[in-house]
């Protein structure tokens, strides 16, 4: 496993702590006094009281476990506000990486709920589990510590039967570590990229089966699942490894201790009450102990290195496509930004939009989501000016667009709605509406670019007649408005659930293309490909936005997760529902 910025951060930042870190270990040193003195007692009690026919004497050697017992609790008790010295300070360490990492982006820093949901929610969730792993551990590490000084005092003869496979398995379980969590970061990425192709595939089944690209796509769809089995076969294999850690160093010891048992009794090497004692050592401090730590690391550890990745900022696959496409493109120069927007359909009625603040830096792709009625349409005409907003401030490259006559508003914002409109007259006229000098290779380029190659050879090329454009079905007036669209000047474009009667399929084509065009995209998203394609997502709920990526939101926000778990519930066809299958 590569050492990233997040095993850095969280090792310089407790290092900072050392003193209450030492405070921590005493006071667990004095809490491991039962798991030091349990098998002793026991065996005192035993040899020295019971079996002497001194009951009495038994019980009080046990009264003295009990009081052992009493004094751990006060010792976890003291210990704990050194363990909050020790995780506070890394809460404050990452809430000031994540400001300064707002303040300071050259980029869109104008996502200000996101800021604010990492603060809230993943911060605390990394404090949270560094201060568990912290007790575990430390209980852990004493528990074990405690039991093999133990035997050593009580019967030095089992140490050769249970330290060589405690070492083994305390080797096995460092060089699994690494390979563990790196196999469950894959199968979680498997899981999501299963989830995407299959979305996509379920919600175009009637148009792939009538196209005959079914071969295609199960290709795809296979490739992601062979991919998921492959990624959930390699857990398996370091899962079962891990097991192999709680058999070698918490349950071999005890069967070769049970195994050597009658030759050591009969040979005086071990009385009664001492086995008794060794059987405590390793049932209730040992083994336990093992089997904490090895089923720690599949959970919590697996938890606490993905947030921090996160909180240190990482750059992720979303990342990664924006950076290339600036890379490989020209850079456009407005800046969408969005300023205590507020918007309401009348006085009486409860807010869309309250408070809204936004920035969508040049080259970026968003998509906006949220339930019904959450107001995206609306946030998309005031993207456009075609509303003024009531309250706040919505620019493009510092200009409002509602002040702007609608020729000049049309080259700077390019609003398509879920209706396509087209009117009577030449394909071509349709096309070159918002880019009178497009010749001909280039309306014939861009349609093919945008899976709409095949509709306007159909339909006899530019110079047709569109006599009636009504004829056309819904999809197909979506297809030539999308063309339309990208040939428009503007370098902000608005699709407003424009591609909703196309096939996920073509959906993904279209998208794509508008995602490498020079400018910004706002999609409102209708399937949950839109939001897996953006570099970033903004949520829209109670009249107030959370923007982040899409991974980020899946764990920020339930209603995201609800959202994304009814897209892909719906694209699931109805089993009454019959699926058309080409014939031979």
């Amino acid at each position: 496993m590569t050492r990233s910025p997040a095993h850095a951060l969280l090792r310089d930042q407790l290092a900072t702590t050392r003193l209450a870190l030492v405070r921590v270990l005493i006071w667990s040193g004095v809490e491991a006094l039962p798991s030091l003195l349990s098998g002793l007692l026991i065996a005192a009690a035993t040899d020295r009281g019971f079996l002497a026919g001194r009951p009495a004497v038994g019980c009080a050697w046990l009264a003295a476990f009990a009081a052992a017992v009493g004094v751990r609790a006060y010792a976890a008790r003291a210990a704990f506000p050194y363990v909050a010295a020790v995780v506070e300070p890394l809460r404050d360490a990452l809430v000031r990486r994540v400001v300064s990492g707002a303040l300071g982006r050259s980029g869109p820093v104008g996502d200000g709920p996101a800021e604010v949901a990492r603060l809230t929610e993943q911060v605390e969730s990394a404090r949270q589990l560094t201060a568990t792993l912290l007790r575990t551990l430390r209980s852990v590490g004493i528990t074990v510590l405690a039991a093999v000084i133990g035997l050593a005092v009580l019967a030095p003869v089992t140490l050769p039967l249970v330290l060589p496979p405690l070492l083994i398995g305390g080797l096995l379980f460092a060089r699994l570590l690494g390979p563990l969590v790196d196999r469950q970061r894959e199968v979680v990425l498997a899981d999501e990229r299963v989830a995407a192709e299959a979305g996509l595939a379920f919600a175009g089944v009637r148009d792939i089966t009538a196209s005959g690209a079914r071969t295609r796509v199960e290709r795809s769809v296979g490739a992601a699942v062979l991919d998921q089995a492959a990624a959930v076969r390699a857990l398996g294999r370091a899962a079962a490894l891990r097991t192999l850690t709680v058999a070698l160093g918490g349950r071999l010891p005890l069967l070769l201790v049970v195994a050597a048992a009658p030759w050591l009794v009969a040979h005086g090497r071990l009385t009664t009450g001492q086995l008794l004692g060794v059987a405590a050592y390793l049932v209730q401090q040992l083994e336990p102990a093992v089997r904490s730590l090895a089923g720690m690391v599949g959970s919590w550890l697996l938890e606490l290195a993905v947030v921090l990745d996160r909180l240190a900022g990482l750059p992720g696959p979303e990342a990664a496509a924006p950076a290339a496409r600036a890379a490989t493109s020209p850079t456009p120069k407005p800046e969408v930004r969005v300023q205590g927007l507020h918007h309401t359909h009348g006085a009486a009625a409860e807010p869309l939009l309250t408070g809204l603040d936004l920035v969508l830096a040049p080259g970026e792709h968003l998509a906006v989501v949220g339930p019904s009625g959450a107001g995206k349409s609306t946030l998309a005409a005031l993207l456009a000016g075609l509303l003024p907003p009531q309250q706040g401030t919505v620019t493009v490259g510092g200009t409002a667009p509602h002040t702007l006559p609608g020729p000049a508003r049309a080259e700077l914002v390019a609003l398509l709605p879920q209706e396509a409109y087209l009117f009577a007259g030449t394909v071509g006229e349709n096309l070159r509406w918002l880019r009178p000098d497009a010749s001909d290779g280039q309306l014939a380029d861009t349609a093919a670019l945008l899976g709409a190659g095949g509709l306007l050879e159909r339909l006899g090329g530019p110079a047709a007649e569109l006599p009636d454009p009504a004829a056309l079905s819904a999809g197909e007036r979506q297809l030539l408005a999308l063309v339309r669209t990208y040939l428009s000047p503007a370098p902000v474009v608005v699709l407003d659930e424009a591609t909703c009667h196309l096939d996920a399929a073509a959906e993904a084509v279209a998208e794509a293309a508008f995602a490498e065009r020079p400018g910004s995209l706002v999609v409102v998203a209708h399937r949950i490909g839109s939001a897996l394609r953006a570099d970033r997502v903004l949520l829209l709920e109670g009249g107030r936005g959370l923007t982040a990526r899409h991974g980020d939101l899946q764990v920020l926000s339930p209603l995201y997760r609800e959202l994304v778990g009814h897209w892909l519930g719906s694209a699931l066809p109805h089993p009454d529902e019959p699926v058309i299958v080409p014939g031979p």
